[in-house]
């Protein structure tokens, strides 16, 4: 009798510690999965954080470089005369008469920004004769023929024709720091920047064409 009694006790005990383990593991599994939930939940908003901070870094630089009021070439930036085989310099009495007094600046502004002096003062010719009240029917102005919206960018007063100058060399020196060939500067300075990324070189316009082969040769 004390037997059976004792085994029937036995039995109780182990069915008791069979209950509280199945339980015990019941009550602590909806923990750990919310713990596995704050996980995922906390890698998506570190994820989405990270990506609104590029996005806001890459807006803010892209707009710090469109605002620049100096950009000025340095080290492997400099270009080699010879990649569009011009000379260093050129005659300049292709470009003499009235308005010939703006030379020298358009000179000075070419090795300002480390641009082929004989490269910049063909562009000048182009697009204005050297005449510093020139302006299109597009409302560029002046002897680089800035656009009113890139000059006011540039910091730069197109009715000035120093500063206009000092405008366009400077464009002209950020299209090359951007595509790094003279001859797609000169596209972009032309057609702008957008076309000779669309077509992944000069764009296919004959005005385009035509004036980077005056301007540059080939």
């Amino acid at each position: 009798m004390i037997g059976s009694t004792l085994k029937k006790l036995g039995f109780a005990m182990k069915v008791g510690v069979v209950l509280a383990f199945v339980g015990s593991a019941y009550s602590a599994t909806p923990v750990a999965a919310e713990g596995l939930n704050l996980k995922r939940v906390t890698e998506r908003n570190r994820a989405a954080q990270f990506s609104r901070q590029k996005q806001l870094m890459d807006s803010r630089l892209a707009s710090q470089y469109q605002q620049s009021k100096r950009l000025r070439p340095t080290g492997r930036q400099v270009v080699n005369v010879t990649t569009i085989e011009l000379s260093p310099t050129v005659s300049t009495k292709a470009y003499s008469g009235r308005n010939s007094a703006y030379i020298p600046h358009a000179q000075a502004m070419a090795k300002k920004y480390g641009i082929p002096e004989s490269l910049f003062l063909r562009l000048v010719n182009q697009e204005s004769r050297w005449n510093p009240n020139a302006r299109s029917h597009k409302g560029a102005m002046g002897l680089a023929q800035l656009m009113p919206g890139t000059a006011a960018k540039l910091g730069v007063n197109p009715r000035d024709p120093v500063q206009n100058l000092e405008g366009g060399a400077r464009y002209l020196r950020m299209m090359y720091n951007q595509f790094g060939d003279w001859r797609l500067a000169l596209a972009a300075y032309n057609a702008g920047p957008g076309a000779v990324q669309k077509y992944g070189g000069i764009p296919p316009y004959r005005e385009t064409r035509n004036y980077v082969r005056i301007i540059a040769g080939g």
